[in-house]
């Protein structure tokens, strides 16, 4: 609130210097009795007063209380009524009655001070609040009074002229004022607290919206102080149809409970772990009106959903009809029809871009092929040509080389078929499979991989532990195969390689045990050799079908499945780090110390 405050239109100074324009009548006229004192006059010269009211006679006097009664019912002295400011409060004030007035009209005056004092209290809030740092909210607010006040002034003005006709005892006066009085001290009640805790935006919806639930036993106040809540809350309202129609804050005095960070930039979510664009671009801040309480999520993803869309250059907004206005009083829960209307608009429009426009089934079947050895021909090929450098250790590897043999294997195997494969490349990870499986974040898996850490790295790693395949992917598809979606991906196909690689050496080893099949070695160490390379070659050949046709292959088939049947991006997200999380933990990857052991 502070910084849209800094940026907001100041008051200008005759607006509060000059009384007689903010309603603080009874401050002028204490300017005034000290300027008269100063020059050595009396007040009774300025307001005629010459005697104590006590020295007329009782009708006599009720004349004049009535006069003066309807004066300070506008919050103006009369001559034997007075305001006093409240010692030790600033904004308090009470209205005094002249000593020596009849007994029974004090006391009948007295009854009717209280309706004197909201008006003044309800008129200095008004003016105070109209000012432009307190927001919309407020500003709707003090308009409501304003009008409010409008026909309570209109009362005194028709009290007014039944007393010049001489109609009006102060008995009736007390009765016309019943049925302003309930409502005036509620509004009263609502300001002081308003007043005291400052409050500005949703707390002041909240407030108002509490105190019409606490008056519920007096039907005209509860309507009454709904009908504040439902013209303060229309400027509220605005600010939130911008927001789930057209994805825009429009909040120039930060009242709306959904803030941007503007840091976070979508190009982020290619290297941010944490995927923060997503997650914290637009967040919720405290201060949620209670009637938006329970829909306050969906309102932020409706506004996000809408936000995607126009980063994709997809100019979108919700169809807009008389119908869709959002508006809340009583019972009318009509605004959250809207907000669930646009919410299921702003969702399908998203979910249709991605999936038909930018084909993200596409690409993850793409990655299924490469990082998941769906087609792993290409590998291979690529395993023949790069042998020589992926035998090398860390530092002596060519990063570029390897990106060179990788696109040449592509392009000479059915890989290049796929429109897709330009977008692989090639990395050497620093650490080995365990030290990255350490590396992992997630809340489920670091309580079984914390001890990681504790592992230690093999003395001679090569490339061929380390190397791994990535992925260039753009947005939006980033929002889905995020840069920690993507760490499964590869720590899943470190493993397959890994695995490939030794299937291969054992594959070797047969062939060499094969061509000394025809001279008798039965009971030497050769004879040993050659039944421990045909067992670890049946353990490793099982182990890769475990892999790929019970974990990798029956799980992607799920995953497709309910990817065709979600209803939002969140529900892809979700159901494709399922299938990641799911494939990690039945590919043994999270459990280091059986991984060690294999």
């Amino acid at each position: 609130m502070d910084s849209a405050n800094s940026s907001c239109p100041s008051t200008p100074r005759w607006n509060v210097e000059r009384p007689f324009l903010t309603g603080r009548f009874h401050q002028e006229s204490k300017a005034m009795s000290r300027f008269a004192e100063a020059k050595g006059l009396s007040m009774e010269s300025f307001s005629g007063v010459d005697k104590a009211i006590g020295c007329f006679d009782a009708a006599v006097q009720e004349l004049i209380v009535i006069d003066d009664l309807l004066s300070a019912m506008v919050a103006i002295e009369g001559r034997y009524i007075s305001i006093k400011r409240v010692r030790g409060k600033e904004d308090s004030v009470t209205f005094l009655v002249d000593p020596s007035m009849d007994l029974a009209l004090q006391e009948l005056a007295k009854k009717i001070f209280p309706l004197c004092e909201s008006f003044l209290m309800i008129s200095q809030f008004v003016e105070s609040r109209s000012q432009f740092k307190n927001g919309l909210v407020n500003h709707a607010f003090a308009a409501a009074l304003r009008a409010l006040l409008l026909d309570y002034q209109a009362m005194v003005a028709q009290l007014e002229h039944q007393f010049q006709l001489g109609r009006l005892s102060i008995q009736g006066l007390w009765f016309y004022c019943q049925p302003m009085m309930g409502s005036m001290l509620a509004l009263s009640i609502v300001i002081q607290r308003a007043s005291a805790n400052n409050f500005s935006g949703s707390a002041v919806l909240n407030l108002l919206q509490s105190q019409a639930k606490a008056m519920a036993g007096d039907n005209a106040v509860r309507l009454l102080l709904e009908k504040m809540v439902q013209c303060a809350s229309n400027a509220y309202l605005g600010i939130l149809e911008r927001w789930v129609y057209e994805g825009v804050i429009d909040d120039p005095y930060g009242e709306f409970f959904i803030v941007e960070n503007k840091s976070l930039q979508k190009e982020s979510l290619t290297q941010d772990y944490d995927a923060k664009y997503w997650r914290q671009r637009y967040s919720l801040k405290d201060g949620i009106p209670s009637f938006l309480a329970n829909i306050a999520g969906t309102i932020s993803t409706t506004g996000k959903y809408l936000n995607v869309m126009r980063e994709c250059g997809h100019t979108v907004q919700v169809p807009v009809s008389e119908n869709s206005k959002l508006m809340t009083f009583g019972s009318n829960h009509h605004y959250l029809e809207c907000i669930k209307a646009a919410y299921d608009f702003a969702s399908s429009e998203l979910l249709n871009l991605i999936k038909e426009k930018y084909d993200l089934v596409g690409k993850l079947r793409s990655i299924k092929h490469y990082l998941l050895l769906d087609q792993g021909d290409f590998l291979v090929h690529f395993m023949d040509i790069a042998r020589d450098e992926l035998t090398k250790k860390l530092d002596d590897i060519s990063v570029e080389k390897l990106q060179s043999l990788l696109d040449l294997a592509l392009r000479t195997t059915a890989a290049a078929a796929d429109p897709c494969h330009e977008d692989l490349t090639c990395c050497v990870e620093r650490s080995s499979l365990l030290k990255g499986l350490g590396a992992l974040k997630d809340v489920e898996t670091i309580r079984n991989i914390s001890d990681v850490s504790n592992l230690e790295e093999p003395l001679n790693v090569t490339g061929l532990e380390t190397f791994s395949l990535s992925y260039k992917v753009q947005w939006p598809l980033s929002i889905v195969i995020s840069r920690k979606a993507l760490r499964k991906y590869q720590l899943i196909f470190r493993f397959l390689f890994h695995c490939k690689h030794v299937d291969r050496q054992l594959c070797g080893a047969w062939q060499v045990h094969q061509g000394v099949r025809a001279l008798n070695m039965r009971g030497t160490a050769i004879s040993r050799s050659s039944l421990l390379c045909r067992s670890m070659l049946k353990f490793i050949n099982s182990l890769l079908h475990y892999l790929t046709f019970e974990v990798l292959e029956p799980n992607w088939h799920i995953m497709h499945n309910r990817l065709q049947s979600a209803k939002s991006i969140d529900e892809v997200i979700q159901h494709h780090d399922f299938f990641l999380d799911k494939c990690l933990r039945e590919c043994l990857l999270l459990l280091p110390d059986l991984l060690k052991h294999l």
